[in-house]
């Protein structure tokens, strides 16, 4: 889940923050692009090490365990991305306000649907990681 939090992480700040440049981390607050700009890079040096952990983490599994169903990997990960954006979306967005996904007449219904994207990718994560948990305990066929 970490590595799918610190890959969501990056998809938000590389999408949304430099390449559509929708939003900084404290474009609500009227901070100058100089702050902006640090805010940004310490967001992506948090998921940077969220990704390097993660790797770090699922390395040692893979080293001490036999392998698992890629639903094992992509379930958690999923999750961990939907988790990423939920908690995000939550405090950032509507507790903190410190920046909408979106500003503007519309903004509601983009951090709104931010948060049904989270939803979506938090259930789709756990219906994955369940199905390889299902197929993790029936033994194999000989």
């Amino acid at each position: 889940m970490l590595l799918g939090a610190g890959l969501g992480g990056f998809v938000d700040g590389i999408l949304l923050h430099q390449i559509l440049q929708w939003h900084h981390m404290l474009t609500e607050r009227g901070y100058g692009l100089t702050v902006q700009t640090l805010a940004d890079g310490l967001f992506h040096a948090a998921t940077w090490l969220a990704v390097t952990v993660g790797l770090w983490w699922l390395w040692r599994r893979v080293r001490l365990r036999r392998p698992r169903p890629y639903s094992a990997l992509a379930g958690p990960m999923l999750a961990g991305w939907g988790l990423f954006n939920l908690i995000e979306g939550i405090v950032d967005h509507h507790l903190l306000a410190v920046h909408h996904v979106r500003s503007g007449e519309h903004q509601l219904a983009w951090d709104l649907a931010f948060l049904g994207l989270g939803a979506v990718l938090l259930i789709a994560g756990w219906l994955l990681h369940r199905d390889a948990i299902r197929r993790d305990r029936v033994p194999p066929e000989r």
